[in-house]
């Protein structure tokens, strides 16, 4: 909905904010400085003043908010226009910035869905299992899971998982490894309802070799490789916290890479650019199949909406927009992949990275 707005104007303002409340005073008066910069540009470019008056309205009344400064994360975005303002907490470190222009400034809060750091995690031994949910920039949380086992010896319907019964059960016997293989099964099953529809990795917090039985029964689809290693019994929900934010860096990482790998081959094909023209004609005919935008620096102009033409401009003002911004957003409407990434994750020099879905 952000990306299809159009027709301004359109503010569009990013604030680097700290989580801590008691701190946000110093993150109030940053907004009110970029509120200042907003309404400077709106004014250069005749806007009329009822219309300038309610967007520093809109954006003021924030400002002197405190129920709503009592809980921000690592940064805050802010979409304004005369009629409606929308805010988002994001859980991403950005530099602060203000854009005005006939459309909204999307490009760093895609980061957002590029790398959202949500993950559940199943923290499973012989004594207890839980399901936990972990955010970005909130305490993780412990979810609620209907019929779940709440240990290995409620799953075998024993007083003790060291407990022998007397027959064995279809051949089965009592081998280690087939009750283990039970007890993952119990919980895969409790957890199916529950994740349905889900996209979060599922990452398993257990000892071997409890953690590879689970992984092998899992039935859900983004059940991560890695596990955090160890008994999880005790362990405190922030600690699996931490150290599920570590893992999500490493596949985010990795993911990346990849796709950097992927960019390198389909260079020497002819489908893969840095050139910002030609990504932005891509964009405009459907051509783009996989984008990396840089998420902080901002490239000032117009892109035309008939054949992609690029016009640089070299001030930014509420005349242009951000080109590659405007790129991402075609290219996300033709249903590219879109990742936001940092300066060094890009190939030198460059504020994006296209990969085609043919030779242009």
């Amino acid at each position: 909905k952000l990306a299809d707005q159009r027709g301004g104007p359109c503010v569009s303002i990013y604030v680097s904010t700290t989580p801590l409340t008691e701190a946000t005073k110093g993150d109030r008066i940053e907004l009110k400085n970029l509120l200042k910069q907003a309404v400077a540009q709106l004014v250069a470019v005749d806007t009329p003043k009822r219309t300038v008056a309610a967007i520093e309205a809109e954006v003021a009344e924030i400002i002197e908010d405190d129920a709503f400064w009592a809980f921000q994360a690592n940064s805050l975005a802010i979409f304004a226009t005369p009629d409606s303002v929308r805010t988002f907490r994001l859980p991403s470190k950005l530099d602060s910035m203000v854009e005005v222009s006939d459309r909204f400034h999307i490009k760093p809060l895609l980061r957002a869905v590029t790398f959202p750091h949500d993950a559940y995690v199943l923290a499973v031994g012989m004594g207890a299992v839980r399901l936990i949910e972990v955010f970005a920039d909130l305490p993780p949380h412990v979810v609620p899971v209907p019929v779940l086992p709440k240990d290995m010896a409620d799953a075998l319907g024993r007083r003790s998982h060291t407990e022998r019964t007397g027959a064995m059960t279809s051949g089965e016997g009592t081998a280690e490894s087939a009750l283990l293989a039970r007890y993952a099964r119990s919980i895969d099953e409790a957890l199916r309802p529950v994740l349905s529809g889900h996209e979060r990795p599922l990452i398993v917090a257990a000892a071997e070799p409890l953690a590879s039985v689970f992984r092998s029964i899992s039935s859900y689809a983004h059940t991560l490789a890695e596990t955090i290693p160890g008994s999880a019994d005790h362990t405190p929900d922030h600690v699996l916290a931490a150290a599920t934010r570590e893992i999500l860096d490493r596949v985010y990482a990795s993911e990346i890479a990849d796709v950097r790998a992927l960019y390198e081959d389909r260079k020497g094909q002819g489908r893969a650019t840095q050139d910002i023209a030609q990504a932005a004609r891509a964009a405009t005919f459907g051509a783009i199949d996989t984008l990396l935008v840089d998420i902080e620096e901002t490239v000032v102009g117009t892109v035309a909406d008939e054949d992609g033409a690029v016009t640089f401009a070299t001030t930014a003002s509420a005349d242009n927009y951000g080109v590659v911004d405007e790129i991402a957003r075609r290219a996300m409407k033709s249903g590219a992949r879109i990742l936001s990434v940092r300066k060094s994750d890009l190939p030198e020099g460059a504020h994006l990275a296209a990969i085609l879905r043919y030779a242009m």
